[in-house]
């Protein structure tokens, strides 16, 4: 696992910009919990309900991390990321991951792209402007499709026509 570091520099302005970025929202929960005091009254109080608002506002904080983790976490998998690696970032285990971002890497089952038809073949491929083939007639006659189609049904009807085309008598 790859454990990330850093300085205590860094730590100290990561500290700081948080806290920068907790007291609007700290002041925010400070001023619900006081009944929408004046500023400069709702931070008179027992110092545990100020503490508290900010350790409420610290809550708010985690879950937005959580979620924004979780988010970064999906990316990553949208882009091939394996559980291995998802966990290797944050210093966890692969299994550790997979638990944590159970949705995070989604592996799709390949979907069948080849046709036999009239003893020739054809293979389907998803490309940028739509679905694809290529196929090979039973007389050996080889076909492409011209332009990209929308589904992957419509380029298999294309490519069955070519075949059926290209087919032998016997």
């Amino acid at each position: 696992m790859t454990i990330v570091e850093i300085t205590p520099e860094q730590q100290a302005e990561l500290a700081k910009a948080l806290l920068d970025a907790l007291d609007p929202l700290a002041a925010a929960v400070r001023s619900r919990a006081s009944g929408d005091l004046p500023e400069e009254r709702m931070w008179a109080a027992e110092p545990v309900e100020v503490t508290l608002s900010v350790l409420s506002a610290w809550k708010l904080v985690d879950a937005e991390v959580k979620r924004l983790t979780a988010l970064a976490a999906a990316t990553a998998g949208s882009y091939g990321a394996s559980y291995e690696q998802l966990g290797a970032a944050w210093g966890i285990t692969r299994q550790g991951a997979r638990k944590k971002w159970p949705d995070a890497v989604v592996r799709l089952a390949p979907r069948p792209g080849s046709l036999e038809l009239f003893g020739g073949a054809a293979e389907l491929d998803e490309a940028v402007d739509g679905w694809r083939w290529t196929a090979t007639g039973a007389d050996g006659a080889v076909g492409e499709a011209a332009a990209g189609y929308p589904t992957r049904e419509e380029a298999a009807a294309h490519a069955g026509a070519f075949l059926a085309g290209h087919a032998v008598s016997a």
